[in-house]
C-alpha cells in the first residue's frame, strides 16, 4: 500500500470514528439519565450499548494508528493485523454486551419490574435510531472503501445500537398498550441481535487470522486481469490472503521460453501494474515467472 493511500484511508477512518465518539458520548449520557429516572431497564441497557460503542471507537482509533505503521525488520508484511485484532475486540465487546442485556432483562422479569413510559424515553430512543443508523451508513461507506475490518465491525456496532433502540421503542409502545413486560422483552430481543452481529464479525476476523483466502468475486476479478495480458500463456498457484486493509497475492505465470530475462520481468511488472490500477483495494503482489514448457504446465 502506498504511503499516500494509507494516510488518506487512515484519515477517513479516524474522522468518522471521532465523529462517532462525540455522538456516543451524548447518547450514552442521555440514555443513562433518562433510563434511570424512568426506571427503564431497556433504555439503560441501550445506554450501556452506546457506551460500549464509544469504547470500541477508541479501540478502532488505536488499531488504525498502530496498523498503519510502516513495515519493519520484525514485521516485514506490515502491521495490518492489528486492525483485525481491533475488529475482533469490537465483536467480542458486542457479544458481551448482548449477553449482559439478556441477563439483566431476565432478572427484571423475575422480579416483576413494571415500567411507566415517559416522553423522554420516546425522544431519546427515536434520536438514537436516527443518529446511529446515519453513523452506520457513513462508517460502512468508509469501511468498504478502505477495506478495514475494524471499521466494518464498528459500523455494525452502530447499526446494532440503532436496532436496539428500535426494539426499545417497540417495548415502550407495548408498555403504553398495557403489556407490562414490554421493556424487558425488548431488552432480550436487543441482546440476541447484538450477539448475532458480534459472532458474525468474529467469524470474519478469524477467517483472516487463519490465512483464509479472499472471496470468490475478488479471485475472479484477479483472474480476469491476468487473462487480459496476452503475454501470459498460463498461470497457476494463485494464492490470496489479507493483512488488515491490504490484499496479498502470489502466483506463477508461464511466458514464452525464448524471451530474455528482462522481457519476462517486464511482463511480470506490467501484470503487477494492472493489478494495482484495477483492484479496488491496496495489493501486494509476488509474481514467479516460469518458461512455458510442457513439464511446467499445470
Amino acid at each position: 500500500m502506498s504511503d499516500d493511500r494509507r494516510n488518506v484511508d487512515s484519515k477517513a477512518i479516524k474522522s468518522v470514528t471521532n465523529l462517532s465518539i462525540v455522538i456516543n458520548i451524548i447518547l450514552t449520557a442521555a440514555k443513562m439519565v433518562i433510563g434511570f429516572l424512568a426506571g427503564s431497564m431497556a433504555v439503560v441497557s441501550d445506554g450501556i450499548h452506546s457506551l460500549s460503542d464509544m469504547v470500541t471507537d477508541v479501540a478502532v482509533i488505536f488499531g488504525v494508528q498502530l496498523g498503519s505503521k510502516e513495515p519493519d525488520s520484525e514485521h516485514p508484511y506490515g502491521h495490518g493485523r492489528i486492525e483485525t485484532f481491533a475488529g475482533s475486540f469490537v465483536a467480542v465487546a458486542l457479544v458481551i454486551v448482548g449477553i449482559g442485556m439478556i441477563c439483566y432483562a431476565v432478572v427484571g422479569v423475575a422480579k416483576g419490574n413494571i415500567i411507566v413510559p415517559t416522553a423522554g424515553m420516546f425522544i431519546v430512543t427515536i434520536t438514537s435510531i436516527i443518529s446511529k443508523e446515519w453513523l452506520y451508513q457513513i462508517t460502512k461507506k468508509v469501511a468498504v472503501r478502505t477495506h478495514s475490518s475494524a471499521t466494518y465491525a464498528n459500523a455494525w456496532h452502530h447499526r446494532s445500537d440503532a436496532f436496539s433502540s428500535v426494539a426499545v421503542l417497540i417495548g415502550i409502545v407495548a408498555l403504553k398498550f398495557g403489556f407490562k413486560y414490554g421493556d424487558q422483552i425488548a431488552a432480550i430481543v436487543v441482546g440476541l441481535m447484538i450477539i448475532w452481529v458480534g459472532v458474525s464479525v468474529v467469524r470474519d476476523c478469524l477467517h483472516e487470522l487463519i490465512e483464509g483466502s479472499v472471496d470468490t468475486e475478488v479471485v475472479e476479478h484477479i483472474q480476469n486481469i491476468i487473462k487480459t495480458n496476452s503475454q501470459v500463456r498460463q498461470w497457476h498457484k494463485l494464492r490470496t490472503r489479507t493483512v488488515g486493509r491490504e490484499l496479498f497475492l502470489d502466483m506463477h505465470i508461464l511466458v514464452d521460453p525464448d524471451l530474455s530475462i528482462a522481457a519476462a520481468h517486464e511482463i511480470a511488472e506490467s501484470l503487477e501494474k494492472a493489478m494495482h490500477e484495477q483492484m479496488t483495494r491496496p495489493v501486494n503482489i509476488t509474481v514467479h515467472v516460469e518458461p512455458d514448457l510442457p513439464s511446467l504446465r499445470k
